[in-house]
This record gives C-alpha cells, sequence and structure tokens, in this order.
C-alpha cells in the first residue's frame, strides 16, 4: 500500500511541476522552473493527488459529489500549504488577494474550480492508466526508484530551505544597509545645518561685541575680525572632515548593498522567478529592489 501511494506521489509531482511549467511558459513566453523545490517535482500536487484518491474513491460513481469533494481537499491542502510557508518563512509565496472570491489570498474560487475539475479527470480517465503503469513495473526496481527519488527529494528540500534561510539573511542586509545609508545622509545634512547656523550665531556674536567695542579701541576690532575668521576656518576644516568621513563610510555600504544586490545565488534567483508573487513580511523593500535588479539581467 505504502510503495503504490509513494509512486503515486512521485508521479503527480512530476506531472504537476510539468503543468506548471506549461502555464508559465503560456503566461511569460519562457521556461520557468516552477515549484517550491529545485527538481522536476511539485510535492503538493503528489500529496494532494494522493489525499483525494485515498478519500474520494468511494465517490468515483458520483460525478457532482467527486466534483464538490475535490474542491474542498485541494482548497483545504492549498490553503494550509500556503499558510505554513508563511509562518516557517515569513514571505507570502503566492497572493491571490486580487482574485474575486478569496480566502486570506491563499485560495480563491477560479482556482479551487480548476483543481476540482483537474481531479474528475485524474480520478475517471488519468488515473487508471497510471496505475496500471505503476503494476508493471517489478517489484525490486520499483522499491529500488522510490529510495532514490526519497533521497534525491530529501537533498532538494534540504537545499531549498537553506537556500531560503540565506535570501532571507539577505534581504535583511539589504534593509540594514539601506537603512544605514538613508539614515547617514539625513545626518550629514542635519549636521552640516546645525554647524552652519552656530557658526553664523556665533558670527553673530562677534560682530555685535565688535560693535560695542568699537568705539574703546581698534585693537579690540581687529583681534575680534582675526578670531571670526580663524573660527570660520576652524568650522571649514571640521565640515571638509565630516564630508570625507560621510562619503568614504556611505561609498563602503553603497559597495556592500551592491554587492548584496548583484551576488548571483541560483537557488534564490530560481525561487524569484518561480513565484513572481512572492512577498516577504519584514523585507518587502529589500525584495523589490533584488526583484528589479533580477528583471533587468
Amino acid at each position: 500500500m505504502v510503495y503504490h501511494l509513494l509512486f503515486v506521489f512521485f508521479i503527480y509531482a512530476f506531472l504537476g511541476w510539468c503543468a506548471e511549467v506549461c502555464y508559465a511558459a503560456t503566461v511569460s513566453g519562457r521556461f520557468v522552473n516552477r515549484g517550491f523545490l529545485n527538481g522536476p517535482w511539485c510535492p503538493v500536487y503528489g500529496l494532494g493527488v494522493v489525499i483525494v484518491l485515498s478519500c474520494l474513491e468511494p465517490l468515483r460513481g458520483n460525478l457532482g459529489l467527486l466534483f464538490c469533494a475535490s474542491v474542498a481537499l485541494t482548497s483545504g491542502l492549498e490553503w494550509l500549504t500556503g499558510f505554513a510557508l508563511e509562518k516557517l518563512f515569513g514571505q507570502r509565496w503566492w497572493d491571490y488577494s486580487k482574485e474575486p472570491f478569496n480566502l486570506s489570498g491563499y485560495i480563491c474560487l477560479r482556482f479551487s474550480l480548476m483543481w476540482g475539475f483537474a481531479c474528475v479527470f485524474v480520478v475517471k480517465l488519468l488515473h487508471p492508466t497510471v496505475d496500471w503503469l505503476i503494476r508493471l513495473i517489478p517489484h525490486t526496481a520499483g522499491v529500488a526508484a522510490l529510495l532514490l527519488l526519497s533521497g534525491a527529494m530529501a537533498v532538494d528540500l534540504t537545499a531549498t530551505v537553506r537556500a531560503i534561510a540565506r535570501l532571507n539573511r539577505r534581504l535583511d542586509l539589504i534593509d540594514q544597509l539601506a537603512g544605514k545609508i538613508r539614515a547617514a545622509s539625513d545626518g550629514l545634512g542635519e549636521d552640516l545645518a546645525e554647524r552652519v547656523l552656530d557658526a553664523a550665531e556665533r558670527g553673530a556674536d562677534w560682530k555685535d561685541d565688535g560693535e560695542e567695542l568699537a568705539d574703546q579701541a581698534a585693537r579690540r576690532r581687529l583681534e575680534l575680525a582675526h578670531g571670526l575668521d580663524g573660527l570660520k576656518d576652524g568650522i571649514q576644516e571640521r565640515l571638509e572632515a565630516l564630508r570625507a568621513q560621510s562619503r568614504q563610510q556611505l561609498q563602503e555600504w553603497r559597495a556592500s548593498l551592491q554587492e548584496q544586490l548583484d551576488r548571483n545565488t541560483f537557488g534564490q534567483r530560481r525561487l524569484l522567478r518561480a513565484f513572481p508573487g512572492l512577498r516577504s513580511n519584514r523585507h518587502e523593500k529589500a525584495l523589490e529592489r533584488l526583484r528589479r535588479r533580477l528583471d533587468r539581467r
């Protein structure tokens, strides 16, 4: 029983991936390796068909009940999958919020009906042939194939989870660098403004003092003038030093930000292309920067 269900899982995971690739090619006009994992499989399709076949076999003879139950089961699976992925990784992998009759953006009526029709097609037409092909496979060869496929999927899953973790760290670093650059730019402008105003106030004070003492001694006015010039020169030097230091720091941060945006990581790049509606709950701006840079390549 487990042997047979595992074959059903892997076969429909592959067929689901093929369907996703064909749909993406129709929409975008190019090949996109769709799905959560890197390999040619979408486990949610395999799991969905296993659940449908296991639970709805008694309804095979009633087309209406089979369709309604398929819509309910697949919609529930899609909702749970979207919810679990968002909670685990802090990202929404697809979003049907703009579709009519959606539930939390995880499922919508249009795709739920599509899943219902697809399940009826599988149960009534496709699966008898798939079941016949599975029974043709020698048991020993089948066990070996299942072990190989299970190992490959486990490695793929591990690599994907690591890629998502690295992507989240990368997005966090991009947000931090962007925040530092904004804060440094704003701080530089405010500091310069404060120093200029301070210099103006000090200059005004020196000027007032000079006017009060003008009648007392010409030497005092000369000292005041020299003192004001010296103060202005000192402030100017400090401003120039601050500008140079801030520019150097800004250049370093910008270089780091550019490096993060330009880094070519296959797993992360594939995920962004496979899920064009991917949204980050914590790093939305960083994700948009990364996506725009990827689109320009």
